[in-house]
């Protein structure tokens, strides 16, 4: 049996620390692709976040797919159509904005292609300059927020937002994932809903097995598909906690470490057996 499909995050993954993908990552990606195995990019990232890498790996010409929203979304990068959304109802973003405020978080989500926030934050900041998504600051929260939406963010000084993260999980796992994506991001989808999640989904699109899988990630929010995938891969810059799960520990985003994947799995086609 051999890879069919792997599966990157972007941040800290694919990406290095100027938000750009490495060439020899992306000549490694563009080689596994031209032998029919599929690139797939998931991500916490909204959609508009990673159109430009889906566009500079040509997933389009290769018919593959995004997973945004930390698999609130798959979109096709073919046909720009999506297979695949689920939302929070807005009863569900005024009991997280409601908690936010007894926890001192801040917190913003997302409404078309805008970032809606209470108020200004260095953190909220950091996601626009990631996304490339302006920011509106609305004097009352819940009056931006009128349809649905994929995520919700809580924001903050890392440390704070860990103990947060340890007590919403618990009062609120039953019903919402929530899980951080870097230090300062505590995210909240439907409960259900993680990249393993949407990974499963498309994989049965495909017609390919959980085994001929490799994903790779770095952080808390890769956990379900690293544990998920045949061959999960922490990069070296994850956390100890990410790299126990893995199979495989790669180098880190700095140093291809993507690249060093393909070329080991994909394209050597060696096999790692669970």
């Amino acid at each position: 049996m051999s890879y069919k499909m792997i599966v990157l995050d972007l941040d800290d993954t694919l990406l290095d620390a100027e938000q750009t993908i490495s060439p020899r990552n992306k000549e490694a990606l563009m080689k596994a692709q031209e032998k029919g195995i599929k690139v797939v990019l998931a991500s916490g990232r909204p959609t508009y976040g990673m159109n430009a890498f889906a566009d500079e790996l040509s997933l389009a010409d290769f018919e593959s797919y995004i997973l945004s929203f930390n698999g609130g979304k798959i979109i096709n990068c073919q046909s720009n159509e999506e297979s695949f959304s689920q939302t929070l109802p807005i009863e569900a973003v005024q009991k997280l904005y409601d908690i936010s405020l007894q926890e001192n978080v801040y917190i913003h989500t997302y409404v078309g292609d805008e970032i809606i926030s209470a108020e200004e934050n260095p953190y909220t900041t950091i996601e626009s300059d990631l996304t490339g998504l302006p920011i509106t600051v609305i004097d009352s929260f819940m009056d931006g927020v009128t349809e649905p939406v994929v995520k919700v963010l809580m924001v903050g000084e890392p440390e704070h937002l860990k103990k947060v993260e340890k007590k919403l999980q618990a009062e609120l796992g039953e019903e919402f994932s929530v899980m951080r994506s870097k230090p300062y991001f505590l995210e909240f989808t439907d409960k259900g809903i993680t990249k393993g999640t949407s990974i499963e989904k498309l994989i049965n699109e495909f017609g390919i097995k959980r085994e001929e899988v490799i994903a790779v990630g770095d952080s808390y929010n890769d956990q379900e598909m690293i544990e998920f995938a045949g061959l999960g891969v922490a990069m070296g810059n994850a956390p100890d906690d990410i790299k126990k799960i893995s199979d495989y520990i790669t180098d880190t985003n700095e140093n291809d470490g993507v690249a060093k994947v393909v070329e080991k799995f994909l394209l050597k086609g060696q096999l790692i057996t669970k």
